[in-house]
């Protein structure tokens, strides 16, 4: 397939058309499937360069074999976090039933992710995942891959990872590392539960596509999958997801767009907080607000710092129904974030200035999680410096070398440059 190419004065070239995995698959290697009894992990963001779901693509293929090409038998299906068609923000999922195809439906998301049962696997010879990731630490759906690769290697059944793009770039690496003291990859127990969202020391950003996480994973945790990795075709590093040319579906109910998503990485530490993040608005993860938020003060105190490819406007906002139970139906003291050059946005200096921000000017009002707050923010003795009023960009600098050191040494799970 021909990929259309621009090129624009002084940048790199920009494709205007990415083809993700799963046509790779069925296009280039439809022989790692065929004649085997398959499950597909994926949810409304599995799906071709034609917004087609990969589960109709797999349904129809295992209709049409023949003798020397026999055909796939999709036997199952497995959905992660908000479920098989994304529209669930709670937890503990029910199993149900395909209305299209009549598969059974495993959910993988109880109180927690949760790693697919093991009678699954005694008539099963592969397993395909298909999620988009985010390009941030906390998104489950790379604990859902993790922990469905670690009981497929158990059961010596084969694992395929369709690749799609990081939305946010591989290029930028950015963020604390989650303290080792917190990362935890096991499945749980109740002595120390998982936490999907803390499951090794990465930064925030990591700059790795799913299909790399993968193999980074496979690799670190000694995993031992039979892995393939399915990568797409045309991608390059420095690409954001509105270059591919690839549909935008929200990959979960709150994240409207690429701007919620270019902004994730930072807001979502206020998510331990009592400040909304505009959950029960279209502006998730790009307003900031509370009641009693001094919204005007905070703004200036931003401006003051010139955050880079970011600009701050006062907002007044209403969420309805927020699925975080903060602010239902009230008017809110807030602000937006523009994004005026998101190359430049380095979202961990944004997350940790507008706490800093809102600790100065509302620091009687703002309450945190401490648990919550240090597993998405990966350091907890910066949630007690930030607090205290320590320069935001200090505990930034301080993460600097181990992000470095992660970037250098995770280049060789990269598939593409």
């Amino acid at each position: 397939m021909a990929l259309a190419c621009v090129s624009g004065m002084g940048g790199p070239p920009r494709y205007t058309h990415v083809v993700p995995g799963i046509t790779v698959l069925l296009r280039d290697s439809a022989s790692l499937l065929a004649g085997k009894r398959i499950a597909l992990l994926t949810n409304q963001s599995g799906v071709d360069e034609h917004g087609t779901s990969d589960i109709d693509l797999l349904y129809h293929a295992s209709k049409a074999g023949t003798e020397t090409a026999p055909a796939p038998k999709l036997v199952a299906l497995l959905s992660p976090e908000h479920g098989i068609r994304g529209t669930e923000d709670r937890t503990n999922l029910a199993n149900g039933r395909d209305a299209r195809t009549g598969l059974p439906i495993y959910s993988l998301y109880g109180a927690t992710v949760l790693a697919p049962p093991d009678s699954l696997f005694d008539n099963l010879d592969a397993m395909v995942i298909d999620l988009q990731d985010l390009g941030a630490r906390p998104w489950t759906y790379v604990a859902s891959m993790v922990y469905a690769m670690a009981a497929a290697a158990r059961h010596h059944v084969a694992v395929i990872v369709l690749d799609r793009p990081n939305p946010i770039t591989g290029m930028h690496v950015e963020g604390p590392l989650l303290d080792s003291t917190i990362a935890f990859p096991g499945s749980g127990t109740p002595s120390r539960p998982a936490h999907p969202t803390a499951l090794f020391s990465i930064p925030m950003r990591h700059g790795l596509t799913m299909g790399e996480l993968a193999r980074f994973y496979d690799d670190t945790l000694g995993l031992h999958a039979d892995l393939h990795v399915i990568p797409m075709v045309g991608w390059h590093r420095e690409e954001w997801f509105d270059q591919t040319g690839l549909p935008w579906i929200k990959p979960s109910p709150n994240m409207p767009s690429l701007a919620s998503a270019t902004l994730y990485p930072g807001i979502v530490w206020l998510e331990s907080t009592n400040l909304s993040v505009g959950r029960g608005t279209p502006n998730a993860f790009q307003v900031v607000g509370a009641p009693w938020l001094d919204a005007k003060r905070v703004v200036d105190l931003l401006a003051d710092r010139n955050l880079g490819g970011v600009k701050f406007e006062p907002k007044r906002f209403t969420p309805h129904n927020p699925t975080d139970q903060k602010y239902g139906g009230k008017s809110v003291n807030g602000f937006r974030i523009i994004i005026t050059d998101r190359d430049r946005v380095q979202t961990s200096r944004l997350g940790a200035a507008i706490i800093w921000a809102v600790a100065r000017v509302n620091r009687d009002s703002l309450r945190i999680r401490p648990e919550s707050f240090d597993l998405l923010f990966g350091v907890p003795a910066a949630r007690a410096a930030l607090l205290a009023g320590a320069d935001p960009d200090s505990l930034i600098d301080a993460s600097l070398p181990a992000t470095i050191r992660f970037e250098r040494e995770t280049r060789k799970y990269q598939l593409y440059r």
